[in-house]
């Protein structure tokens, strides 16, 4: 029987990313990313945290920014640990590409960066 771990998802960056690297020079990059849902009348927004690798990390770090919208497809992840007797539970979009839709910001053109095109 076949597996498939894969997510798709299109929201807004919540906060500036966040890029660090391994102790063997690994770039990695940490972002937040709202999806809202609207259900009849009631409008909800689910929070996903996205984790990219590498060369993907790099890319994501420079061009993402708070409230940019953008297109991850990845795998879920989930880590376990535990703390002062509580187990503790994160999962994560760990990201295999990284698409910016959308503007930069509000003052660039609408010609935009050819780059930055989704497809």
């Amino acid at each position: 029987m076949a597996n498939l771990n894969k997510v798709m998802i299109i929201g807004n960056v919540g906060k500036e990313p966040e890029m660090r690297y391994t102790p063997t020079g690994k770039a990695v990059t940490s972002f937040s990313v709202a999806v809202n849902s609207k259900f009849g009348e009631k409008e909800t927004t689910e929070w996903f945290s996205v984790v990219a690798w590498g060369k993907l990390a790099e890319t994501s770090n420079q061009y993402l920014t708070k409230g940019r919208q953008v297109f991850v497809e990845g795998r879920l992840q989930t880590s376990t640990w535990e703390k002062d007797d509580v187990k503790h539970y994160k999962t994560e979009v760990i990201a295999n590409q990284v698409l910016f839709l959308g503007k930069k910001d509000s003052q660039e053109s609408s010609d935009g960066d050819p780059e930055d095109l989704p497809f």
